[in-house]
């Protein structure tokens, strides 16, 4: 694991500056130091310098602030963060550092290496010492469950966004983020869990093999992910271009007339069929603002720009799967879909049959 974090950090390095760069840099090296703190107790090189023990602790609860710190550089082109959000990172370390204060100064470095052997450990220290990483744990475990709390409420309003505003999102959603959250937050638990049960001496048949395994193949997918993730341009990310109004400002009647122009975009000039088509473009067809359609989109027709096109798109290819003898995929781009996922997934949420499937009930 060691390893495979200095070969993608050393690969980011190399990178350009850009704010999701450098958030990868620093989550990267946070996790070295984690994995160098976790090599040098369990090693036994704390042995040599004892009065380093523990130091990685308050590192470890900057890990899940900075996987959010990565996931707001990704997804939002705000580059301000909420300052309860810095200060809630910031504590984390302080707290841990306050708690690990006995263990630094009431204990010596010789007492330290005597706590490693039962035989020849002080009680009283020994409380100490449990304390401390009981302690710093259960912080670890609380501030981790917090911000990956926080990431994934911000992916989930970075996709919505998207669907405010594109047609195809796959390339800037980002999908990847939600599933590796979850992963993460499961190894991280696993890690606590077991490194609680080693701090007080108890062992299962998995110690040492079951957690290490998974978070190699944790880390593995998440460097994988993050490394050919592209950067996105502002335009791209969850911050959208144009505000809707909680509270409508259009009347019923304009938005009506909107919904009509919008309706004879789609079925009379096809616009449906052009890959990549945003709001934007949308916009400077019907010669409409954005804000007045995305409040048409939400208040009249119930629905959002992604859902909207892909629904036409769906019905486009509804008719060529039973008409024609073309491949799916090739429907797929001939109706506007960049990707034979997006529009499988699109079809089935529409149709509720994969396409494959709806054209062999269409045949019997």
């Amino acid at each position: 694991m060691v390893g495979m974090t200095v070969l993608a950090l050393l690969e980011v390095l190399g990178r350009g500056s850009e704010r999701q760069n450098v958030c990868l840099k620093a989550l990267l090296l946070l996790l070295l130091v984690h994995l160098a703190g976790e090599l040098f107790i369990f090693t036994g090189a704390y042995t040599y310098a004892p009065e380093l023990a523990g130091a990685h602790l308050p590192f470890r609860v900057l890990l899940g602030p900075a996987l959010f710190f990565y996931a707001h550089a990704c997804m939002s082109s705000n580059k301000a963060i909420d300052k309860r959000i810095v200060t809630l990172t910031v504590s984390g370390p302080i707290i841990v550092l306050l708690a690990m204060l006995p263990f630094i100064f009431m204990i010596s470095a010789a007492d330290k290496l005597a706590l490693a052997n039962p035989a020849t450990r002080d009680p009283k220290l020994w409380e100490i010492a449990l304390y401390t990483c009981f302690f710093a744990t259960i912080v670890f475990v609380v501030y981790t469950i917090m911000f990956l709390f926080f990431a994934s409420k911000l992916h989930l309003l970075h996709r919505k966004q998207l669907m405010e505003r594109f047609s195809e999102i796959e390339q800037r959603s980002l999908d990847w983020f939600r599933p590796m959250l979850f992963v993460w937050g499961a190894v991280w638990l696993m890690y606590a869990a077991e490194f609680l049960l080693g701090a007080i001496g108890w062992r299962w048949f998995g110690s040492g093999v079951v957690l290490p395994t998974f978070e190699v193949i944790a880390l593995a997918s998440f460097i994988q992910k993050a490394l050919s993730q592209k950067v996105l341009e502002a335009t791209d990310k969850g911050q959208p271009c144009t505000t809707v109004p909680k509270a409508g400002l259009l009347s019923t009647e304009k938005m009506q007339r909107i919904a009509e122009k919008l309706e004879r975009a789609m079925t009379q000039d096809k616009l449906f069929l052009l890959d990549n088509l945003s709001l934007n473009k949308l916009s400077e067809a019907v010669s409409e603002s954005e804000n007045h359609i995305s409040e048409t989109f939400s208040q009249y027709l119930h629905t959002n720009f992604f859902q909207f096109v892909n629904g036409y798109r769906v019905e486009a290819a509804k008719l060529a799967l039973k008409e024609s003898d073309k491949l799916v995929t090739s429907i797929a781009y001939d109706v506007g879909f960049n990707s034979k996922s997006t529009f499988n997934t699109a079809f089935k949420k529409v149709v509720g049959h994969s396409p494959t499937a709806y054209r062999n009930l269409q045949e019997h």
